[in-house]
């Protein structure tokens, strides 16, 4: 699944193009690297590291989301393993 889409799903962004903003600002990490392209492919057990404000969220996917659900439903493909604010 393409990153800016799992980030509309999982209620990080209002929309794709939210979401390929927010990429190409070049903040964001999958599994430790640098994501510089919003059609980066994330898939089950991938860790990702996003800038939240003035803090930073770590979050294992578990899942990846068929559709943008209600936000109990997106919290439940992923874990926060981290939350630095």
């Amino acid at each position: 699944m393409r990153l800016d889409l799992l980030l509309t799903r999982l209620r990080f962004a209002k929309s794709r193009a939210v979401a390929q903003r927010w990429i190409g600002e070049e903040h964001i990490r999958c599994n430790g690297e640098r994501v510089t392209r919003t059609d980066c492919p994330i898939a089950e057990g991938d860790v990702l590291t996003l800038p939240i404000g003035q803090g930073v969220m770590v979050i294992a996917i578990h899942s990846l989301p068929e559709r943008r659900g209600p936000a109990a439903e997106a919290q439940s493909h992923y874990t926060l393993l981290n939350r630095d604010s």
